[in-house]
């Protein structure tokens, strides 16, 4: 008898799969991509009442990233209005009250280990203030300075040595040099299994006219810097399925799975 479940994820697969060889459709989501960020939509949005910049498609993806490989850290670079943070924190919490219901124990919020740890070169203080002051606060710790300065790699890479498993967010400044010693200083703390995910790589499928005010551009952007990063590191690969399942995501060839 076939069973239901393995049934509906098996057409679910070639349905995702087919979405790849569709060149049309996924023109189509190109071509909406562009239009929606030319129009700032992907300002539009809060997470339990922090904004975060991002498009819904990738808050889905991460929630079931963090669900399917259930971090107790999560790394971010780039913090910016916090709401992102706050997803993490909120997925982690979530976490920590299956785990609760699963073992039939007390649910203490502030006795879980797992946390999400941000960096950024500016901590606006109005920003600041709305995160300390937020409910899921307790799981968020925050580092000030540039993501690739030493003093903060050796920070970083100090507090990641105190978890089992660890998943990396790089979404800070965007140029192929900042992303590409990221990589080199962050992707290494990927815990096997887990997933080092590098926002922003749509820059290189965009005109070059979409960021006037910004240094990234195609040729100089995240996705250059993963190609570099993999050409010489085989411990991750491109998960394509990702992407091809969310069509629309700022994240194409960014979702990186540690292998070993």
């Amino acid at each position: 008898m076939t069973n239901p479940i393995e049934q509906f994820d098996e057409e679910r697969r070639q349905q995702i799969a087919s979405y790849a060889r569709d060149a049309t459709f996924m023109a189509q989501s190109q071509t909406w991509l562009e239009a929606s960020m030319r129009k700032r939509y992907v300002y539009n949005f809060d997470w339990l009442g922090r904004p975060i910049i991002q498009y819904p498609q990738d808050m889905v993806a991460m929630q079931e990233l963090v669900w399917a490989t259930r971090p107790d850290l999560i790394i971010e670079t780039g913090i910016a209005h916090g709401g992102s943070l706050v997803l993490s924190a909120s997925l982690l919490a979530m976490l920590d009250y299956c785990d609760a219901v699963q073992t039939g124990s007390a649910l203490d919020p502030r006795a879980s280990r797992r946390r999400v740890l941000g960096l950024d070169i500016d901590i606006r203080a109005h920003n600041r203030a709305a995160i300390e002051a937020h409910p899921l606060a307790h799981k968020i710790e925050m580092i000030q300075g540039s993501s690739v300065a030493p003093d903060v790699v050796a920070q970083v890479q100090a507090y990641a040595s105190r978890y089992e498993r660890v998943m990396v967010c790089l979404d800070s400044n965007h140029t192929h040099e900042h992303v590409l010693a990221e990589l080199r200083a962050y992707a290494p703390l990927t815990t096997v299994g887990c997933y080092c995910v590098v926002f922003d790589t749509f820059v290189e499928d965009m005109p070059a006219d979409l960021f006037p005010d910004r240094p990234w551009t195609p040729g100089n952007n995240p996705k250059t810097a993963v190609r570099a990063y993999l050409d010489d590191n085989t411990a991750f690969e491109i998960d394509t399925t990702i992407p091809d399942k969310l069509q629309v995501t700022v994240a194409p060839d960014g979702f990186l799975l540690r292998k070993g």
